[in-house]
């Protein structure tokens, strides 16, 4: 390597990527290198105030899928309701985020991100005021499938707003606030059900009023926030764009990151054959494989069996037996494990909880529930499930699913991915009990565990890394087959030189022969031996 590089190699590549004379000194003095190679901006607080309140949409959907169980626990003795209207009033919701999820796509793509979010939490606050004020369950009823319709649009905007006002190196770690505030909602309604649960009326009233709080300040805060400047570049607003990304970017130059959203934009337009975005996305092979990475990793997120995890009740244990006691004060006294009866499961197959609850009598009776010694490992099987799920599957296919698609299929990508995670979500709900019926409580779990090892498989044959790399770069990683996204070399490649001073050599191919793509090279001198020579 020595007897091949010399001084003058050194000047001549150094001129190369010498920076144009019209760069301000301020964009030098703002860039910060790092050890990919990659030039990083100082990042303002202005992109850290967008990711705050837009994740204020992943707030309010932990919020409500948390504060649900608490108030339908009130909501079943106060309004006398049956089983078939508990399942209506918590699927009702996960149902129309679904469609409106699906719908979402097309709503970004003609109104923008912002006013998307707008939209989402305008119908969130006015779904959460209509439950608050209900009188009746078909007026609940009404106010869960508006809250879904709200939850469903901002499910899948959130994350492509963050991901597109984001710079490269803080994609990720702002696209996870959004799940961050998921499990936050879904705390700080267990902290809320608390507070009310003990209101002897119309506490669920507050449990599912309060939701109007964050939609309301997210509303009020995206009316001063500015929309997606490659939305706005999309759709010929140059000059808006122009001053969005300065605005957001800190005011430092954006020249290069302008010209490739600018460039990829231009280069999709004429390559373009027309026709709707989802058989444009079907008929291009890059594109196409991101989708299906996408919609798998939301799919394997949901067979992985979180929901079954974060909202079955401790008691499903035993689908044979329940658990008959007297209560003094906040004792249990007069304890015992009965058979429950086959044919009414609100009851013991025998003794005084025959009759089921006798609440007047300090009688209760809780079906499918023994106490062990040994629930000590069921909840440690759940704490680990959680601490790893929390950090992976959790957000990553949110994060994944806003980076990868390329601007033109971005919004209906993650309509469709967010759809088939809505979906799979009933699918589970819907089918838990039946499987726990015909495998017993144990054997689901197992099955659970399967598909997530599956889902592991997935990521790691078909997952490519993205980490660094501008959203107008990452369609490269996916040029070639599907089953060899995620090998090491098969793809695009990041090499990382931390003894570079000005950067790095970063290369990706578009083709399946292996043409290189785009080239960035940027040498330091003290790397080269002072005597050596090139040819």
């Amino acid at each position: 390597m020595e007897q091949l590089i010399g001084d003058r190699a050194v000047e001549d590549e150094r001129s190369l990527i010498k920076p144009p004379s019209n760069v301000p000194t301020s964009h030098q003095e703002n860039d910060v290198s790092t050890s990919t190679g990659q030039s990083h901006q100082a990042t303002p607080c202005f992109v850290y105030t967008l990711a705050f309140f837009s994740a204020l949409g992943g707030f309010l959907f932990g919020y409500d899928t948390g504060v649900v169980s608490g108030a339908m626990l009130l909501l079943k003795r106060e309004m006398n309701l049956s089983s078939l209207w508990q399942e209506l009033l918590v699927s009702i919701t996960v149902g129309a985020a679904a469609v409106s999820a699906l719908a979402g796509g097309y709503l970004n793509g003609l109104f923008g991100r912002r006013i998307c979010i707008l939209l989402a939490s305008f119908i969130f606050s006015a779904g959460g005021i209509i439950l608050s004020v209900a009188k009746s369950k078909e007026v609940l009823l009404c106010g869960r499938l508006t809250v879904g319709l709200g939850i469903g649009i901002a499910s899948m905007t959130v994350p492509v707003y963050i991901a597109e006002v984001s710079p490269s190196h803080l994609r990720g770690q702002l696209v996870t606030v959004n799940t961050l505030f998921i499990t936050g909602g879904q705390f700080v309604a267990s902290v809320v059900d608390g507070a009310f649960s003990y209101l002897p009326y119309d506490g669920w009233r507050y449990m599912l009023g309060l939701s109007v709080v964050p939609a309301a300040l997210q509303f009020v805060g995206f009316l001063f926030l500015p929309e997606s400047p490659r939305w706005l570049l999309q759709n010929g607003d140059t000059q808006k764009a122009r001053l969005v990304l300065c605005q957001i970017r800190g005011g430092v130059n954006v020249d290069e990151e302008y010209e490739s959203i600018r460039s990829s934009i231009e280069e999709e337009r004429n390559s373009s054959t027309g026709g709707p975005v989802l058989w444009r996305i079907l008929t291009s092979a890059p594109t196409r494989r991101a989708l299906i990475v996408g919609c798998g990793l939301q799919m394997f997120q949901q067979l992985s069996g979180i929901n079954t995890v974060m909202f079955c009740e401790s008691c499903m244990l035993n689908p044979d037996c329940g658990f008959c006691y007297g209560t003094n004060g906040t004792a249990v006294t007069e304890s015992s494990c009965m058979p429950v009866d086959a044919a009414n499961t609100e009851t013991a197959a025998a003794g005084r909880c025959s009759n089921g609850t006798l609440q007047s009598a300090g009688i209760f009776w809780a079906y499918n529930y023994c106490p062990t010694s040994y629930s000590w490992i069921v909840l440690l099987g759940l704490i680990l499930y959680l601490a790893f799920f929390a950090p992976g599957m959790g957000p990553m296919p949110w994060t994944v699913n806003s980076e990868i698609y390329p601007l033109w299929a971005r919004s209906t990508g993650n309509a469709c991915s967010a759809g088939v995670n809505w979906i799979c979500n009933v699918l589970v709900s819907l089918t838990f009990l039946h499987v726990a019926q015909y495998l017993t409580y144990y054997g689901a779990f197992f099955l659970y565990s399967g598909l997530a090892v599956l889902g592991f498989v997935f990521v790691l044959g078909c997952l490519p890394e993205t980490k660094g790399l501008r959203l107008e770069e990452i369609e490269s990683l996916f040029g070639r087959r599907l089953c060899s996204c995620g090998a090491s070399g098969s793809q695009g490649v990041h090499y990382i030189r931390p003894r570079l001073e000005l950067g790095a050599l970063h290369y990706s191919t578009l083709e399946p022969e292996g043409r290189i793509s785009y080239i960035s090279v940027s040498i330091s001198k003290k790397l080269f031996h002072p005597h050596s020579n090139i040819k």
